[in-house]
């Protein structure tokens, strides 16, 4: 290859970094690009990546030949690893996807796509930083001290104010699977989540900037190095005392299931409401009764789809059960248990929709109650509609 061919195809390289950055910071705005311009910004991004590795197959052929010095060594681990986080979003993505592409959808269930997507976007957002980081000493060439200093003081300053709203918008949480679900603000303005992106990405960036630094003059200034980072960690840390954020969630408190509802869904019981259970029947069942909720997501939910339009939904007085059904209780009644993590006291699981409804059907059975789901009149008619077309006259 001419000399000049290399200078084209690292101009290309270089050009390809920058579409990355740029798309990665939108990327990261989703609370102001709405999800469809994010799985077509995804899209793009997932197309740029592959032509910078195209353009990048000369350091592929040289892996694992030559030596490897402090630097070479966490370069090439760094750029692996981002190349890996990045497909994995875009799988978990394209398989969370509505408008770009729609026949990816389930590709894999979402209990393990959304949460996965979430935290390797957040991952790639890191080692994106990093990557960038580890490259500016080499692109700056050679500097004076004064220059050096000034510069790392400068980082230290945006990489502390970087760190600071790193933990103010909760991204740890993201980064090691401590919450299901972004918690964005909506109302915020584009520049701000996007200057708000750029400041946190700027902490990482100064973190691969100092490492590459330290790799290659580890002998010669390593005090200005950790001293740079140490000043940037202290600046972060005393701003989030100072101004926490309200996005410190825990993760019992994430993936589990609320007490209380908001005041606008929750759910307001009918006064009129009258139990049409025995009176005599003492199951421990407790009465729900008849009432109104607000079903569905808001529009503004991250993942939302099109069939979960928010609308009052009335409901009959029932009884339920306080408590899930243990494998005891439903191997007593139907002879054997599917569960996956057996215990006798733990709630069943592993089992289908037909397989609740014959459980329920047992139940009244031993309580003397007539039973319900038969697959006549006494269903819904959603649930009729299903038995015929799976041909099922009668549920057992």
């Amino acid at each position: 290859m001419s000399k000049r061919q290399g200078l084209k195809r690292d101009g290309l390289r270089k050009f390809a970094d920058a579409c990355m950055l740029i798309l990665l910071l939108c990327l990261m705005s989703y609370q102001v690009t709405g999800e469809e311009k994010h799985e077509w910004t995804g899209i793009l991004m997932t197309l740029t990546v592959i032509v910078h590795q195209i353009l990048n197959r000369r350091w592929y052929a040289a892996l694992f030949k030559g030596k490897y010095n402090l630097y070479r060594s966490v370069t090439t681990a760094v750029n692996l690893l981002l190349l890996a986080s990045m497909l994995v979003t875009a799988f978990c993505g394209m398989s969370m996807s509505e408008y770009a592409v729609p026949f990816l959808y389930w590709a894999r269930g979402l209990i393990f796509v959304r949460p996965t997507h979430l935290a390797m976007s957040h991952w790639s957002f890191v080692l994106m930083g990093l990557h960038l980081g580890l490259h500016i000493p080499l692109m700056l060439g050679r500097m004076k001290d004064r220059a050096r200093t000034i510069l790392s003081a400068l980082g230290a300053v945006l990489g502390g104010i970087g760190l600071w709203l790193f933990f103010r918008n909760g991204m740890p949480n993201y980064l090691f699977f401590r919450v299901p679900f972004a918690f964005l603000d909506y109302e915020k303005a584009f520049w701000l989540v996007f200057l708000e992106n750029a400041m946190m990405l700027s902490t990482w960036v100064f973190l691969g900037a100092e490492l590459a630094v330290f790799c290659m003059k580890r002998k010669k200034k390593p005090a200005l190095i950790l001293g740079s980072i140490a000043a940037a960690a202290v600046l972060g840390l005393a701003l989030n005392a100072a101004f926490p954020g309200d996005n410190d969630l825990d993760f019992d408190a994430a993936w589990t299931v609320p007490e209380a509802q908001p005041a606008e869904t929750a759910y307001t019981p009918e006064p009129q409401a009258q139990s049409t259970a025995p009176a005599e029947l003492n199951d421990g069942f407790v009465l729900i009764p008849a009432g109104r909720f607000l079903m569905g997501s808001p529009e503004t939910e991250n993942w939302r789809i099109d069939d979960e339009t928010q609308h009052e939904v009335s409901v009959s007085a029932f009884y339920i059960d306080p408590y899930e059904t243990t494998q005891a209780d439903y191997t007593r009644l139907m002879g054997a248990n599917p569960s996956d993590f057996t215990g006798d006291t733990l709630p069943v699981d592993s089992i289908s929709w037909l397989d609740a409804i014959r459980y329920a059907n047992a139940r009244s059975r031993e309580a003397g109650l007539s039973v319900h789901y038969s697959g006549g009149s006494g269903l819904a008619a959603n649930v009729t509609a299903w038995l015929e077309k799976n041909n099922i006259d009668t549920i057992p």
